[in-house]
């Protein structure tokens, strides 16, 4: 089994029922964004689209890492282009000073104000770092080119 690159199916259901304010424009009862973390995994893993919630099973560990990753920037409001909506972090997705011995290939988008709800799964080639940064490049907040897209 093999982690992989997913939008999370329960995520999609979610967003219909309004439990995820993503980005600085927040109509529910909140005022704020919710606090989106990223947590780094192993190789292969089974992390995917049926992934559900955060959990601690086949995540990276080291010196340096902390367990449930690290805060995303969230200071992006969702946009529409078109019939699609899409939404991208505010700033790229950074783990400073760790070692992880072990091949990590995946990163978990997760809400962690609500219940470490799954949103996606982002895979990239498996690696290595040996006290150093990992930094998870963000896209362009497009239609065509950010994180997240719904059509």
């Amino acid at each position: 089994m093999s982690n992989t690159q997913a939008l999370c199916t329960s995520f999609k259901a979610e967003v219909m029922q309004a439990l995820h304010a993503l980005g600085t424009t927040v109509t529910r009862a909140s005022t704020s964004p919710d606090t989106l973390k990223a947590a780094l995994y192993l190789q292969g893993g089974s992390l995917g689209a049926s992934t559900t919630a955060y959990s601690a099973t086949g995540e990276a560990s080291g010196s340096g890492y902390t367990a449930g990753g690290v805060t995303v920037p969230n200071a992006t409001a969702p946009a529409t282009s078109g019939t699609s909506a899409f939404w991208t972090p505010s700033g790229n997705i950074v783990f400073s000073a760790i070692t992880i011995s072990s091949a990590f290939d995946s990163l978990l988008l997760y809400n962690s104000s609500q219940s470490n709800r799954a949103i996606a799964v982002l895979t990239f080639p498996p690696q290595t770092i040996s006290a150093g940064t990992f930094t998870y490049s963000v896209p362009a907040n497009t239609a065509t080119s950010a994180l997240i897209v719904l059509n």
